[in-house]
């Protein structure tokens, strides 16, 4: 049970390195993502993002759970 809580923590900092990073340098908006407009709504839809960030989160959950 300690383990799973050691994996939650460093899950949560890394959310937070992440959103603290977002914040900082404001929204990015890689190729891929889409964004519509009509009147005053606005669509975003970040496809392109989604895909790295998966990828990444892919990346790091290995590493993580491969250490057991």
């Amino acid at each position: 049970m300690g383990e799973v809580g050691r994996v939650l923590v460093i899950f949560g900092l890394l959310l937070v390195v992440i959103g603290g990073a977002l914040m900082l340098f404001g929204r990015f908006h890689l190729p891929g993502d889409l964004s519509f407009r009509a009147g005053n709504s606005t669509v975003y839809i970040p496809l392109a993002t989604s895909v790295i960030v998966s990828i990444v989160a892919t990346i790091v959950l290995n590493l993580v759970f491969r250490q057991r």
